[in-house]
């Protein structure tokens, strides 16, 4: 199973960074960091699968797919701004990561604005 190597190389990143943080904190920064990028490499594939399935969807469904694709990367942003905010966390960079965040929010809302402009147009139009 995927996840038990997920969490493997999770808990060994965890556990050098805890070891080679009384030592030398910027390398364990830097375990850290790679130990992440290790475990997004490992999810790609589950990634593409979800990515077929949307396809399927879409050809289902005939929802446009520029629409999937907003989500998509609304999806993608979350998840990207969390990764670096929690990496800088790891990092004692907690108010960057705060930063990160927050800017993380502003833009997906601002990705999200033609979603609520369309929501918002149907609504408009059901009423009397």
């Amino acid at each position: 199973m995927d996840i038990v190597r997920i969490v493997g190389v999770g808990l060994i990143t965890c556990v050098a960074v805890l070891l080679v943080r009384q030592v030398k904190p910027d390398v364990a920064a830097l375990i850290g960091l790679a130990g992440g990028i290790i475990i997004v490499f490992m999810i790609v594939d589950s990634v593409s699968s979800i990515f077929d399935g949307i396809r399927s969807v879409i050809e289902k469904t005939g929802v446009s797919s520029s629409l999937f694709s907003l989500v998509l990367k609304i999806v993608g942003v979350g998840y990207l701004t969390e990764f670096a905010g929690n990496i800088c966390s790891d990092c004692g960079q907690s108010g960057l990561a705060d930063k990160i965040l927050l800017g993380g929010k502003v833009i997906i809302l601002a990705m999200s604005m033609p979603i609520i402009t369309n929501i918002i147009e149907i609504i408009v139009g059901l009423l009397p």
